[in-house]
Formats: structure tokens, C-alpha cells, sequence
């Protein structure tokens, strides 16, 4: 694995994903009213910003995109395995503007397979970045 030194344009898309991870984690647990619409966006959000995270370490430049498929396509060349995780990519990417708007509204199944999906693909892609796996739990700045 190629080590990189974190700049702080990194580290700013790293902390905006992790806040992103907790808000739809935090709000997955919610039992009554919970919001299923914002567990799937912050779960998308999470992975789209470790996503380019791991284009600026790499020196790729990337559009204004939340198609996280179109994301994956740049990454592939450096990391070819992550094809496995395409299909999980794919459903995800959906929920970058699908219920944000009126028209139609994520349920409980969606939004807890939206955070397994977020879960998984994390831990890849802060071991890409030179993270330490993540622990479930995070320490406040």
C-alpha cells in the first residue's frame, strides 16, 4: 500500500464523512419517527466524501458528481478489487437525491441496509486512506 501524507483538504472531506457516518448511524437508532430518508442520504454522503478523499490523495481530479458509481470508475485503476463492491455502490448512489424530495420516502429495510452498505464500505476506504479500522465509536474534537 503507497503511503500518503494527509494534507489538510483530506482531512477536511475525512471529517465531514465521519459526521456524516454519525448522523446516519445516530439517526438509524432512533425508534420512534425515525428518518429514514436522512439515514440513507448521510449514508451515501459518508462514502462520496471518503470517496474523493481518496481521488485528492491521489492527485485525481474528479466532477461535481454524487454518482458514487461514476466516483468508483476513477478508483478502480488503483484499486481494482473495490469492483466488488459495485452493486452496494450503485444502490447507494440512489440515495443521494431520491428522497430528499417529495415523491417518495425510504422505509426501515432501506435505511438499515443503507448503513450496512455505509459500515462496510468505510472500513475499505479508510483502510485506502491509512486510517485506523474504526472502532464503531468516535472521539469528539
Amino acid at each position: 500500500m503507497e503511503t500518503f501524507s494527509m494534507n489538510s483538504v483530506v482531512e477536511e472531506w475525512i471529517t465531514k464523512a465521519e459526521a456524516d457516518y454519525d448522523t446516519a448511524c445516530r439517526e438509524s437508532r432512533v425508534r420512534k419517527r425515525p428518518n429514514c430518508d436522512a439515514v440513507c442520504f448521510h449514508s451515501q454522503q459518508c462514502l462520496e466524501k471518503l470517496f474523493k478523499a481518496i481521488l485528492i490523495q491521489h492527485r485525481i481530479v474528479f466532477p461535481k458528481t454524487h454518482d458514487l458509481e461514476m466516483i468508483l470508475n476513477m478508483c478502480l485503476a488503483r484499486y481494482p478489487l473495490w469492483e466488488a463492491i459495485r452493486p452496494d455502490v450503485k444502490l447507494l448512489s440512489r440515495y443521494a437525491v431520491q428522497f430528499r424530495y417529495p415523491g417518495e420516502s425510504a422505509n426501515r429495510q432501506e435505511a438499515r441496509r443503507a448503513v450496512q452498505i455505509m459500515r462496510r464500505c468505510r472500513d475499505e476506504l479508510r483502510h485506502a486512506l491509512g486510517l485506523p479500522p474504526a472502532t464503531g465509536k468516535r472521539r469528539r474534537k
